[in-house]
Formats: structure tokens, C-alpha cells, sequence
């Protein structure tokens, strides 16, 4: 019977198209017959999928404009110092697709074209950007201890405890990051491909070292103009020909306005790019990682939270933004059992953060980062860090 029914179709399908072509129903070939067929199934298929898309898609947008409007919602409490409770908070999980999958078009050339991404700029991109638009190339430490220490100097200096450090650097790097590491790429895996722009021990994105440099170049120059008075006259002249570069750098990043939106489309051009090399540089990029973190530490205090940090709640700050990480910082441990971690994220981010989904609410987000940095911090990189500190720290005293 439905072998019978399935051979019915065919040939009413067959019969439409022998009328659209112009050709009797039994004058079409066998393989045409069935091609015919196939691109009916797939047209039926098709529009399954699209129905059940457009039924997901609706249900995803009606979550997500609740996220972003209970977001609102508690920022606007937060600034007029009124409690926040779980009503605040969406307490379902986001919306998963579970129908079908877009069906393959059989007809020939139906299947659309491979679309190549376009590759993501990677070291050797930023330091070309660097000598061509700044003519500089950043001075690049002679080991990695060298930037380590210069890293835990620059760090301890501005009020980050030893413990914060080591621990982001931890998590963000495995626990081997060098001081160039690129996101995705990893020397023990030949043929890796870059997955960000994110670079460094605190892995700063391009349009991270372009608001760092517009907000904190000010105070990047004058520690370098501080360092370089303690200097001889030949070291001197090299710092101050590189605090002349950070100044333009400077100059450049505030040359647009100082939302995200702009920064990000500035740190796209070969003069955004020729700023993230600054990352790489052993006198600079301490201080732009350093800045980093030091602004989420700041931005806690100035909201009247005194306590330190631990390094998984800094890690919030840096992973989310400082507003949603000081929500979640400062969240009860019986909210942070309920609260699911798409709250403090945008769809896009949320969708592209396999940990965050699969540790999906806060409190179990920030007992897999404490796990992960326990377990990293054990590396080798990361102890070599920890003895930076523990060697800039004795020096001190």
C-alpha cells in the first residue's frame, strides 16, 4: 500500500512537470522521472524546515528581547540603589532548534556555493599594520620570563594581586600562553587556524587595545615617561621614540567616538591593527593587559564593592563586560544557583560560548572557571608566572 501510494506521487509529479515541459507524462526517462520526484521531496522537506525555523526564530526573539529587557531593568535598579531579586532575572533556559535540518537541493547546481570566510588577521598582520602606518615594530622581550616579569611588575604596580593574575592568565592560555599567543593557534598544533583576534596572557581583542589606548593612554604615557627618567641617555631616546608612537596611537583610537560599535570597526583597519601590535611590545603590553583588568577592579569599587575580587569573578568582568560581570559578582549564591548564564550575554556571544551553555547557569560558570584555572595554574607557563610575582614582589620590599 505505500509502495503503491509512494509510486502514485511520482507519477502525479511526473505528470506536472510533463505539463509545465510540454511533454507527455510517459515520455519522460526513468532518471528524469526521478529527479523530478526527488526535487518534489525536497521542495516539501524544504518548506518543513523553513516552518519549524520560523516558529524556532520567533520563539529565540521573543527570549532574547526579554534578556535584553530585564537587563534594563536591573541596570536601571542598580543606579537607583534598589534591591534586585530572581524576578529580575529570566529563569528558562534559551530556546534550542530541534527540527529538522535545511534539506539538500538535488537539482544541479542548487546546492549553494561554499562561502569562504575571510581570514582573520594574525600576528604577522598586526606588526606589518605597526611598521606601516607608525613606522614601529614592537620591542619583543628576549625571553618569555623577560615579559613575565615585566608583566607581573606592571600588574602588582597597579593593584592586581598575584592570585588574579596567574589565575586569569591560566584560564585565558591553558596555562602556557606566551606573550603572543593568538587565539586558536597553539604551537603544538601545526595547521591551526586563528579562531579571534584575542592576543596576549589576558588575550585582548583588537578593539579591546583600541579602547584601552583611547581611555588609558594618558596614564600608559606617563609610565613610560616616569621609566624612561631612570634610564641612560641611549635607552632613554628608544622609550621616548615609543611613548612619540603611543601618542599617536592615541591620537588615532580617539579619533571616533567612544562607543564599542566604533572602536571595533576602527580596530578592523590597518591603523586598529598596527595598535594591537602594541600588545606584543614587553614595555606596553603589560601595561595595556594590566589597564584591562585593573578597569574591571575599579569599576567594582567605584559601585561600592570593596572585597577583593576572585580571579573567577574578574574573569566575568572581562568575559561579559564589567556591568553584567558585577551582576553576577555581586549576585547571592542562591540566585547564582537559578540564575541561567544567558542573562548577562548578547544571543550572538551566547551561542558562540560552549561553556557557558553547558554550565548554564551562574553558580556552575564560575565553579568550571575555578576548576579550569585550578587545574591550569599547575602548568608550566603559570607557575613561571607566579614565580614573576613572587620575584617583582621580594625586589620590593
Amino acid at each position: 500500500m505505500h509502495d503503491r501510494g509512494a509510486a502514485g506521487r511520482a507519477w502525479l509529479i511526473a505528470a506536472v512537470a510533463a505539463v509545465v515541459l510540454g511533454t507527455a507524462p510517459g515520455s519522460l526517462s526513468p532518471a528524469s522521472a526521478q529527479g523530478v520526484t526527488a526535487a518534489g521531496d525536497y521542495q516539501q522537506r524544504l518548506q518543513v524546515y523553513l516552518s519549524a525555523r520560523r516558529a524556532f526564530e520567533a520563539e529565540a526573539d521573543a527570549y532574547w528581547t526579554a534578556i535584553a529587557e530585564k537587563r534594563r531593568l536591573r541596570f536601571a535598579k542598580r543606579r537607583d540603589g534598589r534591591a534586585i531579586g530572581l524576578d529580575d532575572y529570566v529563569l528558562a533556559q534559551p530556546p534550542v532548534y530541534a527540527g529538522p535540518a535545511r534539506p539538500v537541493d538535488p537539482t544541479p547546481g542548487g546546492r549553494p556555493p561554499r562561502v569562504e570566510r575571510k581570514p582573520l588577521p594574525v600576528v604577522a598582520d598586526f606588526l606589518k599594520a605597526a611598521a606601516e602606518h607608525y613606522r614601529f615594530s614592537p620591542q619583543r622581550p628576549a625571553t618569555e620570563l623577560a615579559f613575565k616579569r615585566a608583566y607581573a611588575r606592571a600588574a602588582s604596580e597597579a593593584g592586581l594581586t598575584r592570585e588574579q593574575a596567574v589565575r586569569v592568565y591560566a584560564f585565558e592560555t591553558g596555562g602556557n600562553g606566551t606573550h603572543d599567543m593568538q587565539s586558536g593557534l597553539s604551537k603544538a598544533r601545526p595547521g591551526a587556524r586563528a579562531i579571534s583576534t584575542a592576543l596576549g596572557y589576558n588575550q585582548l581583542l583588537t578593539a579591546n587595545s583600541v579602547n584601552l589606548m583611547a581611555e588609558q593612554g594618558p596614564h600608559i604615557v606617563a609610565a613610560l615617561n616616569a621609566r624612561a627618567a631612570r634610564l641612560s641617555s641611549a635607552a632613554r631616546k628608544a622609550l621616548e621614540h615609543k611613548t612619540a608612537v603611543v601618542r599617536r596611537m592615541v591620537a588615532v583610537a580617539r579619533s571616533v567616538p567612544g562607543r564599542w560599535s566604533e572602536q571595533q570597526k576602527l580596530a578592523a583597519t590597518p591603523q586598529g591593527l598596527g595598535i594591537h601590535a602594541m600588545v606584543l611590545d614587553v614595555d606596553v603590553g603589560p601595561l595595556l593587559q594590566t589597564h584591562k583588568l585593573m578597569a574591571s577592579v575599579i569599576f567594582a569599587r567605584r559601585k561600592g564593592y570593596t572585597r577583593p575580587l576572585t580571579a573567577a569573578e574578574l574573569e566575568m568582568m572581562n568575559l561579559t563586560g564589567d556591568g553584567n560581570g558585577f551582576d553576577m559578582v555581586t549576585m547571592s549564591q542562591a540566585l547564582r544557583e537559578r540564575v541561567p548564564t544567558a542573562n548577562f550575554f548578547q544571543r550572538s556571544g551566547y551561542e558562540r560560548n560552549p561553556v557557558a551553555i553547558r554550565h548554564n547557569t551562574v553558580a556552575k560558570l564560575l565553579a568550571v572557571t575555578d576548576a579550569r584555572m585550578d587545574s591550569a595554574g599547575q602548568a608550566p607557563g603559570a607557575r613561571e608566572l607566579a614565580s614573576a610575582f613572587t620575584t617583582v614582589l621580594s625586589s620590593r620590599e
